[in-house]
């Protein structure tokens, strides 16, 4: 899923289906992996030795240098603290590598890795090879946000802490707002369009006649579900799969929802952004300044450490649109898991718990701190907590909402592929919102009372 330059996404962009060209290169790469992991169990260490810990991180050397540095200090410094030693190793860069590898390991009842960095939509798939760490974080889970916690929760387990978080949100112009004579970035998609409209219109006037106003990743991939799962519950059509596990996508709400983004192809989005991975969109705002609006995606961290692109000085980051007041943002990001055939679980959690004693010490910091001067923040989503205090308003920002794949466990990329093909046939033009809707309807039903995943 999907990485993210202006913002790391974990989670999100996810594509389930990879070139074959890709095959053996994931397969020399999870048996050499597979082959040090089983080196190191057979080395672990006895009784009157040190402990060893193995950390399977999926951010380690795909993620910016600073964070890979702050990651390298909170290992060693628990090694100083307690004396337990870290092995600390990445994954495939790819989410489907990296899936693979951990369902690998886990489902062999591997010794290592003790401690799993896992993706936001892997919960439901691994839970059952996973500790329920809810006996030991009971005062971390209370200060957690209820539906980013809810995330890693499978039938009552909590099987991973919420680490680093990323949550959808809407990059915009100030320059361009200011120009046209908008003192703020919208707050519903009728505003955004408006905007959007007026803005393009201006800037091809203007002579930019490939400037567009809106951009957003819309190829038939996990990130184009990360974005409907916002338009569709902000307009009140539901979350696709219910925590009940009822099918909700056939409604007037999300049928209106729907045709509201196919309208935009064409008009203030680009024909093109029906093939645009996230890449494009990020390229087409940041890099080029072709577009005065993007759904991208942010983090605590990347706030307080924005990556150096050419309009960086002209944007400013806000939360989704929505309707009715109703404004949300899809979760990406990652948790932390012990494995339940770690050899040392006490330890395992005990470095989880550290870990995110380092993290909060590090949001503390980043809040207290002097942000950077840009981008401006605007209402950004009450996940965020670095620099709310310091940004243009204190208006309340978008709340988390999350993919069903907790409730959908192994049927989940089955999903999600359903999804995404039926709403880009819409956005093509190739059926309409109304078909296409009860046709998904009965192929998400068909595929959740079923005994086996969907391939």
């Amino acid at each position: 899923m999907g990485n993210p330059f202006p913002h790391f996404r974990y989670g999100a962009g996810v594509s389930w289906s990879r070139p074959e060209r890709r095959l053996q290169v994931r397969a020399s790469f999870l048996t050499a992996i597979l082959c040090l992991l089983v080196f190191l169990g057979a080395c672990r260490p006895s009784v009157k030795e040190p402990v060893t810990l193995t950390f399977l991180d999926p951010e380690w050397s795909h993620d910016s240098r600073e964070r890979d540095a702050s990651h390298e200090q909170a290992l060693t410094a628990f090694t100083n603290e307690t004396g337990i030693r870290i092995t600390h190793l990445p994954a495939p860069e790819n989410a489907g590598g990296q899936l693979d590898l951990a369902t690998s390991l886990l489902r062999q009842s591997a010794a290592t890795p003790d401690v799993y960095g896992i993706d936001v939509v892997w919960p439901g798939i691994l839970s059952e090879y996973l500790v329920d760490l809810k006996p030991y974080f009971a005062a971390e889970s209370q200060a957690s946000d209820p539906e980013l916690l809810a995330n890693y929760t499978v039938k009552g387990k909590l099987v991973a802490m919420p680490y680093h978080s990323n949550i959808g949100v809407l990059f915009f112009r100030t320059d361009l707002l200011q120009k046209y004579g908008y003192r703020e970035p919208p707050r519903t998609w009728d505003e955004l369009e408006k905007m959007a409209a007026r803005i393009q219109a201006g800037e091809r006037a203007g002579g930019q006649k490939d400037f567009w106003g809106f951009v957003w990743p819309g190829a038939a991939d996990e990130g184009l579900f990360c974005d409907a799962i916002e338009w569709q519950a902000s307009a009140g059509g539901g979350h696709v799969v219910e925590a009940d596990g009822q099918v909700n996508v056939n409604n007037p709400s999300t049928v209106r929802a729907w045709k509201r983004v196919e309208h935009w192809v064409g008009t203030i989005s680009p024909p093109t952004t029906l093939s645009y991975e996230e890449w494009d969109s990020t390229n087409a705002f940041w890099t080029s300044g072709r577009a005065a609006f993007e759904r991208g995606w942010e983090s605590d961290y990347f706030l307080g450490n924005p990556v150096a692109y050419a309009f960086n000085p002209q944007a400013g980051v806000t939360s989704v649109p929505g309707e009715k007041g109703v404004r949300v943002g899809t979760l990406g990001g990652l948790g932390l898991a012990v494995s339940r055939t770690s050899k040392h679980p006490a330890e395992a959690i005990a470095l989880v718990r550290f870990m995110l004693k380092k993290e909060a010490e590090l949001d503390q910091q980043r809040a207290t701190s002097t942000p950077p001067k840009y981008p401006v923040r605007f209402e950004i989503p009450t996940i965020l907590t670095a620099y709310t205090r310091q940004q243009e308003t204190r208006g309340l920002g978008a709340r988390v909402v999350v993919r069903p794949s907790t409730v959908t466990g192994d049927k989940y990329s089955a999903v999600s592929a359903a999804y995404v093909q039926l709403l880009h046939s819409v956005l093509e033009r190739k059926t309409d919102a109304e078909t296409a809707l009860a046709s998904l309807q009965k192929q998400l039903s068909q595929i959740m009372s079923s005994a086996a995943p969907s391939p």
